[in-house]
């Protein structure tokens, strides 16, 4: 089937705007696989990203039954035609790809292709990856025999490439942020959790000072004392092994987000002198996007809680709403006024939390005045 110029614009247009929508380089990856098979008319598609040891990091086929991918075998070698566009940064246009002399073969269970169209993917001088397609659908009436890619699918389908290197590149840019975001959270927690520790050891150590001076002259009170002492070192155990947990990191893939927000609410509780509490009502598996967000937003509520409010009490809930879930951090804090903050340019991760909100088609809001405490709640929607 032809389709007209406005109806052609807009399927690259919602390709375009699908490669830029996502913020995983393996989703991105999918997309761009996916969007390039489906505009240029092919029968398979496939993007590899090279690693520094002659395979590929990542390989993304489209168009590819699950069992066919297990039967074809390991990922391919940087060689042949792949090597080339890799090497060169050259696309490759083939009426059949088995004739080239470059052509090295592929596994039995590979299927059979003839037309081929490659094109590297790339970011100035560095090549990302490499784009191909094989084996163009035609209609009844288009002869059989050549090349069924035109030089008009060469050029979208540099034009995909070009936008695909800037989804790619970003994609990367966010996970990098993302690393960096929780090795700071962890440190700082790791902070955090010291000066619990080192506290309940300095007591423990006076204590067991105070019991040896007494054992002598007031055996019951060194007995009271010792009692105390093995009370702190039970105490300073619980924070060690705390700290052992939660300087992992955050196990949202195999714990969930109920869990890992628990735990660490559990260890925040025995870091602070504020009393920190965590309910959950109902909440189902979500996607992992959004349950990292609310795990971030989480994380961030409470920093501001106990390290800015002065609160007494910090409550978290969790709860189901529709397909998605609400979060909802409340404290007893000095409060504040939302709007005079953001004139001041003092956001406290309010920007951050909202962006992360938002970026998993979520919504944040933020209840708070000087003198009565401050809520955070963020919906998700599910998916």
């Amino acid at each position: 089937m032809t389709h007209g110029p406005r109806s052609g614009l807009t399927a690259v247009s919602t390709a375009l705007l699908a490669m830029s929508r996502h913020l995983e380089v393996r989703d991105v990856l999918q997309t761009i696989v996916v969007s390039a098979r489906e505009l240029l008319g092919a029968r398979y598609a496939a993007l590899g990203v090279p690693d520094d040891h002659g395979g590929f990091a990542q390989f993304v086929v489209d168009g590819v039954s699950d069992e066919e991918w297990k039967a074809i075998g390991p990922l391919p070698r940087q060689h042949g035609i792949l090597a080339a566009m890799l090497r060169d940064a050259t696309p490759q246009r083939l009426a059949d790809v088995r004739l080239d002399p470059r052509f090295e073969g592929w596994p039995a269970a590979h299927p059979e292709m003839s037309d081929f169209l490659g094109m590297p993917v790339a970011d100035g001088d560095e090549i990302l990856g490499a784009l191909f397609l094989a084996n163009k659908v035609r209609t009844p009436d288009e002869p059989a025999g050549g090349c069924g890619f035109t030089a008009e699918d060469e050029e979208l389908l540099r034009v995909l490439a070009q936008h695909a290197a800037i989804a790619l590149t970003n994609a990367r840019l966010y996970e990098r942020s993302r690393e960096l975001t929780i090795a700071g959270e962890r440190a700082r927690l790791a902070h955090e959790l010291h000066d619990a520790v080192s506290q309940k050891l300095f007591s423990l150590r006076l204590t067991a000072q105070a019991a040896t001076t007494l054992v002598d002259r007031d055996p019951v009170r060194a007995k009271d004392a010792l009692h105390e002492v093995a009370r702190l070192a039970a105490e300073a155990a619980d924070e060690l092994r705390a700290a052992v947990v939660e300087l992992r990191p955050a196990g949202l893939d195999e714990d969930g987000l109920v869990a890992t927000l628990r735990t660490q609410i559990k260890v925040l509780d025995r870091a602070h002198a504020a009393r920190v509490t965590f309910e959950e009502h109902g909440v189902r598996a979500l996607p992992t996007a959004q349950e990292e967000a609310l795990l971030r937003v989480a994380q961030e509520a409470l920093h501001n809680a106990l390290r800015h409010s002065g609160a007494r009490r910090v409550d978290v809930v969790l709860a189901r709403r529709g397909q998605g879930a609400e979060l909802r951090v409340t404290d007893d804090g000095r409060g504040f006024d939302p709007s005079a903050v953001r004139r001041a340019g003092r956001h406290l991760g309010l920007v951050s939390m909202r962006d992360r909100a938002h970026g998993v088609g979520g919504r944040l809001t933020v209840l708070s005045e000087p003198g009565k405490g401050t809520t955070i709640e963020m919906e998700v929607p599910g998916g």
